[in-house]
């Protein structure tokens, strides 16, 4: 059998293999990032060599079409109310948290990581800000945690990820060396910020209008409306794509405009929604989001084999420092000056601080860095691999034991004391709907 053949095999077999036991394992400290990302680093070139791939072209296809899916549907879901009506955690962590953490990131990895650059350091900064929900999937699932809490982590990690891109870049094009500088920072301003959030908002508010016709006259059945997110998702990064845009901005602006659209979509007529009482229930993004689940952990295999497997035999204290820096100060810091004031207790300011485990995202933009082979790219590379390897470790096992005694501590003080706690907040009903999917498999 050919090497080819071999990897398929290993990445159908590790998939099938947590499918059987995912419902039993959710619960526990062995999280399917852990699994795949585990299972990635022994089945890799650097233990059983199992999994080989001699070109890096199917690895970023694959990764790029899992972060699309994720950035398109984590914007298709996040609603105005998120971040209005009892959305001031979302708010302060993603108006100052974000970019403290960016900054903090560069300044500290200043010191640590010598040779690089200063756009090269700022790159580490902004490729390990965004988090990633999914990794620490029982911290924000778990009932016991109050629900503001819960959603306020769920709609920063939807929305953060899209948020750094912009920055992400700019720092490309003022890089010397890479295909972006080529254009230059005012092209690419053009190009990736301007030409691609036009472009998305035009595929995303025309599909979704048109989409919502189709639903008012009856003329779409339910499983093609599953099918049709995945091609507007496609189509929006790929009409960036072929005028030299970000194909990532335009498909998550592209969420926006076509979660927007279908806001109050008409039920239909009579006879089509008699047919099916599921249609009570808009369904519209769960293929895209289950899709996305298993594009993610497939991405976290492979990231493991091809990626994580070499940078740990080339580690130095430096970039375990930088990583451990990476998701403590870093993460803790910010959050906690960003919630100054907002009445919340220290164990949920620590909670929230310390649930921003790092994951899609940061892989998908390192590994953008690395293809563009300027000077400081293995380093960087490194760095990305090994903060998302102790995140992947650190947030999964820790997620069900930190869950219960933060629960257990907000049932005790909410009881004991006299007035309302600021974590009992509002919080929209039903907005931001995430079904954490994209790491642990379709939601049960």
């Amino acid at each position: 059998m050919s090497g080819g053949g071999w990897t398929v095999l290993a990445v159908a077999g590790v998939t099938a293999a947590y499918a059987l036991g995912s419902r039993r394992l959710a619960s526990t400290p062995v999280s399917s990032a852990l699994v795949f990302t585990g299972c990635g680093v022994l089945l890799g070139p650097a233990v059983l060599g199992v999994i080989e791939l001699h070109e890096a072209g199917p690895v970023t296809a694959l990764l790029e079409a899992a972060l699309t899916l994720v950035l398109f549907t984590d914007a298709m879901t996040v609603r105005r109310r998120d971040l209005t009506r009892g959305g001031f955690l979302p708010r302060r962590l993603l108006g100052i948290g974000l970019l403290l953490s960016i900054g903090a990131g560069w300044l500290l990895a200043w010191p640590l990581l010598p040779g690089l650059t200063v756009w090269e350091l700022a790159l580490v900064g902004v490729i390990l800000a965004p988090t990633d929900a999914a990794l620490g999937k029982t911290a924000i699932s778990d009932r016991r945690v109050p629900p503001l809490v819960r959603q306020g982590l769920n709609v920063e990690s939807g929305l953060n990820d899209g948020m750094v891109l912009p920055f992400f870049v700019v720092l490309l094009a003022a890089l010397p060396g890479t295909s972006y500088a080529a254009e230059g920072v005012a092209g690419t301003f053009w190009r990736s910020l301007l030409l691609s959030t036009v472009l998305g908002l035009l595929v995303g508010g025309v599909a979704g209008r048109l989409l919502q016709a189709a639903r008012a006259r009856g003329w779409i059945t339910r499983e093609w409306r599953h099918v049709y997110v995945l091609a507007v998702a496609a189509a929006s990064y790929e009409v960036a794509v072929v005028v030299d845009g970000s194909g990532f901005i335009a498909a998550w602006v592209a969420g926006f405009a076509f979660g927007h659209a279908l806001r109050n979509i008409p039920a239909g007529p009579p006879e089509t929604t008699a047919a099916a009482g599921a249609e009570h229930r808009d369904t519209t993004p769960e293929l895209a989001e289950d899709l996305g689940g298993l594009l993610a952990s497939i991405s976290l295999l492979l990231f493991g084999a091809l990626l994580l497997g070499p940078a740990l035999e080339h580690l130095t204290w430096q970039i375990v420092l930088y990583a451990l820096l990476s998701l403590t100060v870093v993460r803790l810091v910010p959050v906690a000056l960003s919630l100054l004031g907002s009445g919340l207790r220290a164990p949920t300011v620590l909670y929230v601080g310390w649930f921003g485990p790092r994951g899609l995202a940061s892989v998908v933009l390192g590994l953008l860095v690395a293809e563009e082979h300027v000077a400081g790219t293995e380093l960087i590379g490194r760095v990305v691999a090994v903060t998302v390897a102790l995140s992947v470790l650190l947030h999964g096992a820790s997620a069900p034991a930190l869950a219960g005694a933060y629960g257990a501590w907000y049932r005790r003080t909410a009881a004991a004391s006299r007035d309302e706690l600021r974590e009992s907040g509002e919080v929209p009903a039903g907005g931001g709907r995430r079904r954490l999917g994209r790491v642990d498999g379709p939601a049960s």
